[in-house]
């Protein structure tokens, strides 16, 4: 079985640099889904309230065989929760459809500039995490000066913060925020919900390297230091996002894929979205 690389977060914890998303599979569909990324190797499942599976992901993970210290599990608090109390209410809500004894990861999913503020709902994540109920807390889609203002207002730095990225919009300065503070970055639509894998460069490259356009793209998020979560239904494309590591990039291709940024997003902008 390949051994993932893992990234050590800022209190100790390590997680798997290559998991396993959820995010738009269906509740029918999600226990076999993550069974079979399970048996493929991965040992990293990201999930969220948001996507109405968590039941789902945590059947799989309790019938998979394997020992729950082996599989790093996140979920993500919804947008409707950022209340002090409804949002411990929201994570108890998660913990029982997980049916888990804890969370690796509880991640903050959207900052909601318009929506209240951010810095009182981090506090119960950081009661959360003093419980040991979630072995790290963090955010989703927050930028540097939601960042700022949160480690003015706050004792717990967050452990990662789970972004959009991909060779369309490399997030160079939230990336590098991250790694001024120690908060390591979670690059979610990583290869921009297929838009780089017609791109002449990446092809290219992917060619030369006998790998495809996507492992190529992913392997570029691995070697710039992304903890990256690929999402499929399919058993043969669950397979290829997890061969990854019988290659290498050069220093040339990567610069090469990272100068196709142009910004351009396929999800929501964070300063403007409101849940």
């Amino acid at each position: 079985m390949t051994a993932v690389p893992a990234i050590t977060l800022n209190n100790a914890v390590q997680i798997p640099q290559l998991g396993f998303g959820t995010y738009q599979i269906e509740p029918e569909e999600t226990r076999e889904t993550t069974l079979a990324a399970l048996e493929a190797g991965y040992r990293h499942i990201d999930t969220a309230q948001m996507y109405g599976n968590e039941k789902e992901v945590g059947q799989a993970v309790r019938d998979s065989g394997l020992d729950r210290a082996d599989i790093f599990v996140t979920s993500k608090l919804n947008n409707g929760a950022h209340e002090h109390d409804d949002a411990l209410k929201a994570f108890d809500r998660t913990m029982d459809d997980l049916g888990l004894d804890h969370l690796d990861l509880f991640l903050i999913h959207w900052p909601l500039p318009g929506e209240g503020d951010f810095v009182e709902t981090w506090k119960a994540l950081e009661e959360i995490y003093r419980s040991g109920r979630s072995k790290a807390i963090g955010v989703s889609n927050f930028q540097p000066h939601h960042l700022r203002r949160l480690l003015q207002g706050s004792d717990v730095v967050p452990a990662v913060n789970q972004i959009e990225v991909h060779p369309y919009l490399t997030q160079d300065d939230v990336r590098a925020f991250g790694a001024e503070h120690d908060i390591a970055t979670e690059a979610w639509s990583p290869i921009a919900q297929g838009k780089v894998l017609d791109d002449p460069t990446i092809n290219r490259i992917a060619q030369r390297v006998g790998k495809s356009p996507a492992q190529v793209t992913l392997r570029w998020h691995l070697q710039r230091g992304d903890i990256v979560f690929p999402k499929s239904v399919t058993q043969k494309r669950i397979e290829e996002n997890f061969d990854l590591f019988d290659f290498e990039l050069s220093e040339g291709d990567i610069g090469e894929i990272s100068a196709l940024n142009r910004d351009e997003r396929t999800g929501p902008d964070p300063e403007r979205f409101n849940g």
